[in-house]
This record gives structure tokens, C-alpha cells and sequence, in this order.
């Protein structure tokens, strides 16, 4: 067998059999291995430089020799039947490369033959002989000489299995490539398996495999023959796994295709035979979306992109993804009410019936629901303002955006905002994405089917935040009269008008709502109710709701004006009336298990069967203490469940003037006591307190529920009011109360929550408050039946609070401070 050992670039792994015009140059056998041995390499060499390719020794190589140097080596060395050495250039893109620019160890080589191409270009077939190092180059013109050193291979010792086998994993390796490798005849595995000389089969396949030329180099510098071969084995494991896995991927791909291509031509057969039958099921379904929208109100320019896109799904094969999201995406253009609306009601008195019907009390909310259907009945069209309702829990703020929107005979759409965090619960997703839908507001607007609802936000003050987007900011968008004309939602791609829908948010405090959002709002606080509104509201609706729920009659039971304000006294104490809602369904309950089990009870309710069913009272009603004890003063706190009384509580001790105050205060309080003890200090005088009394006395203030966290700058005048009277042992005025911040100059500044403290104050039998000047404005806001019974002192100096709050009359024994 003769093969010519032929380069036709990086594909091919090993040689080409030669036509049948060129002589066969033959394998090399023992003999010629020998002779090849016995060679020794001559002091200099002509130094002819390879580009891209590697000349190991025994093999075999045709090159194309263009340069002028080259050619000169070439014809004058052939002529004199004489030997060269080849050196791989570091730069195969170099024309004419320096000694440095060349590797240092090559191949000595034997011309066996020049031939001349059909396209002008020179051909050398070269014979590798023995490896040699170059020691220097002693001459560059015509060509380069260099005076070399011969290199011994280390051939491992005689039946060395571990060599044997490395060699065999060699064999089965490259017969592996040859077979993975379309590139490669199949009759070079002949060559490789008939190939016996061990460190000729190792050169055969340095030389001829498809790796990287400074590996091959790497080779060809390595001198035993050992280690080489174990180099070789790796750069051919990798090759191997590399060709498995580009015909894994080949075959992957010609499965696919053939699936896709069986796919298409049984669609094409199942078309046909529809067609046959009588109409194709998927062109029914593309003239009913084309039926359907023509019958919407829809503007030019969504027309255009639902007709657009209805003409891609028609050009999609049904058995694809996509194909499902496009439809998807038309049937939800189709489904959402453009430019419908529902009619208003007009008839104003009939709208208040149905507010005053369904909520007690929350005056201003319905007045600005009355104002702006009188504004729409005139004008005909109004943008729709944007409520933001905020107050404690339990108040009603979430069930009268139901309320509102049977006054105005509108669809009711509630969005629960609490704990989301993602952006796209908002604008939605890209169609692009798997599962992809529209936000919540066009997903609402499309269950409602009207484009003019009652848009409830629930809790918008919960709207959390994180690496998903920030939804409140989205909200903006929606929020905005002058933007929710033309809201974008990511799935729609579409803009669609908000404007025409009455957004209500509810909330239980602003101060956790964006600064933009809140801007945006028309805000109106829902406040608690009094004992009054709470006995009432209980009357008309909580009873008999609860009654209903629980299938007996309203002659079942009976709860009179009295015990209802015990229960709300006794076991409730909130600002709304959740809580006494779950109080009264408990009694109604107990009431329920009577009558299922046919015993006897007595219809009408007193306190001691309150008590048998709902055990002791839970809470004890805030009560005034009395002015029996110096330092002890009565201030007014704002919470999240409503108003309360706090007590402020100051003692005197002996010591060094240390101020301790404890109570679980945080730092505005802190801060406000310090302030407190400071303007006493500066103004002793105005208090005919000596000055060494506050080097002499420890002062102590305590505020009782030590495991309530309490803050805020409220307990100002009530603090100083307090440390003032334990100095002086004076008495504070009876049934007082106070609330109001004080600065170093004595300053009395206004306070927030004036309301819920108003009904705390009631609560706890108060019959004076002392407040800020400046909060004069917030009580003529109030409605009068929460100040009956009230008296209010306006102040602007903690002097005045302190010349209307401390009576000349000394407690009853007295401390002696001097």
C-alpha cells in the first residue's frame, strides 16, 4: 500500500491517496527506520523556514515553496542531493521571518522531489530525518545556515507495557478520528493500522493530526519518546471529544429537521383533507377574531396592529409556541373594552341615599363623591380624580369604594397592593416570554369589561420593593391624570386610556408612601369613630349582618343601645369597628348553638350574658387619675389603632441633678424631656426654684406601659408640665389634658392626629385639652359632635400651659425642696 502523505489544510486529519499520476512514495519499513537512525546530522544546516506545519522525523510532507530565499535552498540542495533543516516559523503570517522569530528546534529533511504546479506554484516533497537544535545562525544570504546539534530520542526500555499501550490507545484513537471525521478517507486507517515501528506511528500522527501547530512543536521539542506520546494522547482525546460532540450536535439537528419536516407535510395533508371536507378549523378561528373586531370601538392606530398581527398569525405553523402566544395576545386585545363605558347615574340624591345607607359618618369622602358627579352631570366629561382614603384599620375605607360605585352605577374593581414587588404585577410582561400576561390593570379592566370603573388600590401603603422593579414607582404612571391617558402595558404594546376610571387608594398611613405617588393623590383622612358613631354603626349594620350570616331572624336576639356601648367600652379598642365586629358574630354564634339545639334563652341581652359568653371585660376604659400626686400630668399619643391617654410620671430624689427617663421612650421623646428640663433650668426664676435645687435632686420621669415602645414629639408641654409640677409640688388642674411640642425657647409647636386624641380625651372623661395655636385650624375642621362637652386652650408658650395647667395649691404633703 503507497499513500502520498499530502496537507490540504486543518481539516484534514491524515493523507490523501495521491492520483493515479503521481509515483507512490512508500511507507518507511524497519530497514528504511534504521538507515533513517544511523543519519547523523552535519555541523550547519541551510535553514529553510515552514510556515503553519511541523516536519517530524520518518514522515513524509509535501510543502509550497513561494519565498525567493526558500527557492534559492530548494534547487540549489536538490541539484547536490543534500540535506536541509526545517524550522517552523512562530508567525506564520511573517513573509520573511528573523532567527528569533523561529523556533529553535527542527527536523533534518531529505528532498525527494520538486514538482511544478498547474498554477504556477512550486512543490517540494520533503522526507523528515533526525531532530536537531540550533545552536546560531552563522549566515543569512542567499539563505540561512545555522550550526546545529543533533537530538537523540529516548526510546523507553523493551516490553515496556505501559508504552505498549499508550501506542495501542494511539492506534484506536486515531482509527476513531478517521472513522468521526467526514474529512478524512476511510483507507487511512489502513495506513495506521499497517504502520509496526512504535516511534514512527507516534511522528505519523503528531505530524498529520489536526492540532495546534505550537503543540505539534511541543511534540517535536520533546525527547522522550515516552512523554511525547503521552502528550499526543492527550491533544487526541481532546480532538475526539470535540468530533463526538459536533456529531451529536449534527444528529440532533438532522432529527429535528426530519421531525419538523414530517410535521409540516402531515399540516399540509391534514389542510388538504380539511379543505375537502368543508373549511380549514384555523381559518375559521382567524375570520372570527376579524368578525369580533369589527364590532370593537377601538381607535385607528390599534386597528391597524390587531389586523397586523392578525395576518402573522396567519403565516405561523399551529403546531409551534409562538403560534399559541399570538393567539393568545389577539384574543386579549379583543376581550379588553376599548372606548366602553358604563352610563352614570346622575341622580344625586339617590347617590347619597346609598353612601349614607352603607357607611355612618365619613362626611368629607362623601361630599367629594357627590361634588364630582355634579361636575360630571354638568359637563358631560371630566377626568376622574385620584382619592387616596388613609386611617386606621377598620374604619370603612375598602367597602366604600363598593358603596361608591353602586352610587355612581359603575363597575367595582378591587387591587389588593399588600406585599407586592414586582413591576410587572403593574405594566406585565414582554409577550416574548413564556407564560406571559398583561398587568393586573388591564387584566381587571378586562374581567370588568368596562373602561370607566371604581379602581379600588387596596393598601398601596404596603407596596414593597426589591431587585424585581419598584411597583410604586409603575403606579406613577397610572396615578397621573395627566399620564393615565395613555398607560403602557408591556403585554398589550398598546397605550390605553385610565383617564375615565376613579382610582380610590387606601391606606393606613402616608408616611410609607412614595413622595411622588403621594403628590399625585387627593388625600382625605378617614379618622376613627366615637362611642356615638361606633353604638350606631353596630345598630344599623354590624347586628344585622351578623344575624343574616348566621340564619336567625332580627327577632332572635336583641342588643340595646346600652350593651352595645358595653361591649364597645369593655371589649374593643380600636379605631374602627373590626374588632367589635368579630365581638358581636361570637355573641351571635353562641345565640345560633341555642337555637339549633332547642333550648331556651332570654331574646334580650344584658351584661351579665355578655360576660358568660365572652368571659371578663378585655380592656378597662381609660380613666382620668385624679391630681392627688405632684408630677403626674395627663398627655394625649396618636397610634395606628387610634387615639390614647398617656400619663407622664416625674419624681424628685436626692443626689447630684441626674435626669433618668425610662418607659421604652425612643429619641424624640428622649430629646423632649431633655428639652423640658433645660427651658425649667434656664427659667427657674419665673418658678421661684433656686438653682441649687437642680444640683440637689435626681429627676425621674416614667411613662407607664414600659412594654410599649413609645416616640414622637407630642409629650413636649406634657413632660415639661409634669417636671415643673414635681419642682414646685404644685397640683395640675383637674380632668386636663394636653398634647403639643415644646422648643428650647419655649416655644409650643403643633402636633398631628388631633382627632383620634379628641376621642381619646372623651373616652377618658377629659374636660379641658390644651393645644398648640396653631392647631386652632385642625379643631374647626371637626365635626361638633366630637368636641361637645370639650373646652380648648390655645397656647403659644410653655408659660402659659404651665400658668393653665399648675394650681398655687401644694399636693398634700409636700416634698420640702430648698
Amino acid at each position: 500500500m503507497s499513500i502520498l502523505q499530502e496537507k490540504k489544510g486543518n481539516d484534514l486529519f491524515f493523507s490523501s491517496p495521491v492520483n493515479e499520476d503521481t509515483d507512490f512514495i512508500p511507507l518507511i519499513s524497519e530497514e528504511d527506520e534504521e538507515s533513517i537512525n544511523m543519519t547523523r546530522v552535519p555541523d550547519s544546516l541551510p535553514i529553510l523556514p515552514l510556515r503553519n506545519t511541523v516536519l517530524f522525523p520518518g514522515v513524509i510532507i509535501p510543502i509550497t515553496v513561494g519565498r525567493e530565499k526558500s527557492m534559492k535552498l530548494v534547487r540549489e540542495i536538490y541539484q547536490k542531493g543534500k540535506v536541509i533543516g526545517t524550522v517552523a516559523q512562530r508567525d506564520p503570517n511573517l513573509d520573511d521571518p528573523e532567527p528569533d522569530e523561529m523556533y529553535s528546534v527542527g527536523t533534518m529533511a531529505q528532498l525527494l522531489r520538486i514538482l511544478e504546479m498547474p498554477d504556477g506554484s512550486t512543490s517540494v516533497i520533503i522526507q523528515g530525518k533526525k531532530r536537531f537544535s540550533i545552536r546560531e545562525f552563522i549566515a543569512t544570504e542567499p539563505y540561512y545556515v545555522a550550526r546545529v546539534e543533533e537530538l537523540q530520542d529516548v526510546k523507553p526500555r523493551r516490553k515496556d507495557h505501559e508504552f505498549e499501550a499508550i501506542v495501542g490507545s494511539l492506534k484506536d484513537l486515531s482509527l476513531k478520528i478517521i472513522k468521526l471525521s467526514s474529512n478524512i478517507p476511510q483507507e487511512t486507517s489502513f495506513a495506521v493500522k499497517n504502520i509496526e515501528s512504535s516511534s514512527f506511528l507516534i511522528n505519523f500522527i503528531s505530524s498529520n493530526s489536526d492540532i495546534r501547530m505550537h503543540e505539534k512543536q511541543h511534540l517535536l521539542e520533546q525527547s522522550n519518546l515516552k512523554k511525547r506520546a503521552t502528550a499526543l494522547l492527550q491533544y487526541l482525546s481532546r480532538e475526539v471529544q470535540m468530533l463526538e460532540l459536533k456529531h451529536d450536535i449534527q444528529t440532533k439537528v438532522k432529527i429535528d429537521m426530519d421531525q419538523q419536516q414530517r410535521e409540516y407535510f402531515l399540516h399540509q395533508q391534514m389542510k388538504t383533507i380539511q379543505d375537502e371536507l368543508g373549511g380549514n378549523p384555523l381559518e375559521q378561528e382567524i375570520e372570527e377574531l376579524k368578525k369580533r373586531a369589527g364590532k370593537k370601538k377601538w381607535g385607528k392606530e390599534t386597528s391597524a396592529v390587531f389586523f397586523k398581527e392578525v395576518d402573522k398569525l396567519n403565516r405561523l405553523n399551529p403546531a409551534t409556541g409562538e403560534y399559541s402566544v399570538q393567539l393568545n395576545y389577539l384574543q386579549t386585545l379583543l376581550e379588553l373594552p376599548w372606548n366602553e363605558f358604563t352610563k352614570d347615574n346622575f341622580d344625586l340624591k339617590r347617590a347619597q341615599r346609598i353612601l349614607d345607607r352603607d357607611h355612618f359618618g365619613l362626611e368629607k369622602v362623601k361630599d367629594r363623591i357627590i361634588e364630582h358627579l355634579a361636575v360630571l352631570k354638568l359637563k358631560g366629561d371630566m377626568k376622574s380624580p385620584i382619592i387616596c382614603l388613609y386611617g386606621p384599620p377598620g374604619v370603612g375605607k375598602t367597602s366604600l369604594g363598593k358603596s361608591i360605585a353602586k352610587a355612581l352605577n359603575r363597575k367595582y374593581i378591587r387591587m389588593s397592593l399588600g406585599g407586592l414587588h414586582d413591576e410587572a404585577e403593574i405594566r406585565g410582561h414582554r409577550k416574548t416570554y413564556i407564560g406571559a400576561m398583561p398587568g393586573r390593570i388591564i387584566q381587571s379592566l378586562k374581567k370588568a369589561k368596562s373602561s370607566n370603573p371604581v379602581f379600588v388600590l387596596d393598601e398601596i401603603d404596603k407596596v414593597g420593593r426589591d431587585f424585581h422593579g419598584d411597583p410604586a414607582s409603575a403606579l406613577l404612571e397610572v396615578l397621573d391624570p395627566e399620564q393615565n391617558n395613555a398607560f403602557y402595558d408591556n403585554f398589550i404594546e398598546l397605550e390605553y386610556d385610565l383617564s375615565r376610571a376613579l382610582f380610590i387608594a387606601t391606606a393606613n398611613t402616608t408616611s410609607t408612601i412614595n413622595p411622588a405617588l403621594l403628590d399625585r393623590m387627593e388625600l382625605i383622612n378617614v379618622s376613627g369613630y366615637i362611642l356615638e358613631e361606633k353604638v350606631e354603626i353596630a345598630r344599623r349594620h354590624l347586628v344585622p349582618k351578623e344575624l343574616k350570616n348566621h340564619g336567625l331572624k332580627a327577632t332572635s336576639v336583641s342588643l340595646s343601645k346600652k350593651m352595645l356601648e358595653y361591649l364597645v367600652e369593655n371589649y374593643t379598642r380600636e379605631s374602627g369597628v373590626r374588632e367589635l365586629d368579630k365581638t358581636i358574630a361570637k355573641l351571635v354564634r353562641v345565640i345560633a348553638k341555642k337555637v339549633a339545639l332547642g333550648e331556651n334563652y332570654d331574646k334580650k341581652l344584658r351584661e351579665k350574658d355578655i360576660e358568660t359568653i365572652l368571659g371578663a371585660p378585655k380592656y378597662l376604659k381609660d380613666k382620668y387619675q385624679g391630681n392627688e400626686f405632684a408630677g403626674v400630668v395627663t398627655g394625649l399619643a396618636w397610634t395606628a389603632a387610634g387615639g390614647e391617654i398617656l400619663f407622664i410620671e416625674t419624681s424628685l430624689s436626692k443626689g447630684k441633678g441626674t435626669l433618668t427617663l425610662t418607659g421604652n421612650l425612643g429619641d424624640v421623646m428622649k430629646e423632649s424631656a431633655v428639652i423640658a428640663l433645660e427651658y425649667i433650668k434656664s427659667h427657674g426664676e419665673l418658678l421661684d426654684l433656686a438653682p441649687e435645687i437642680f444640683e440637689n435632686w435626681n429627676i425621674h420621669v416614667h411613662v407607664p406601659e414600659g412594654a410599649i415602645p413609645k416616640d414622637g414629639p407630642s409629650a413636649g408641654i406634657t413632660m415639661a408640665t409634669a417636671i415643673a409640677s414635681a419642682m414646685t409640688q404644685r397640683k395640675v388642674r383637674k380632668n386636663l389634658a394636653m398634647t403639643g411640642e415644646i422648643t428650647l425657647r419655649g416655644k409650643v409647636l403643633p402636633v398631628g392626629g388631633i382627632k383620634e386624641k379628641i376621642l381619646a380625651a372623651k373616652r377618658a372623661d377629659i374636660k379641658e385639652i390644651i393645644l398648640s395655636e396653631e392647631n386652632r385650624k385642625d379643631i374647626a375642621e371637626i365635626n361638633d359632635i366630637y368636641l361637645k362637652g370639650l373646652t380648648f386652650h390655645y397656647v403659644s408658650s410653655i408659660m402659659q400651659v404651665f400658668e393653665l395647667a399648675l394650681l398655687q395649691d401644694k399636693v398634700s404633703k409636700p416634698l420640702k425642696i430648698a
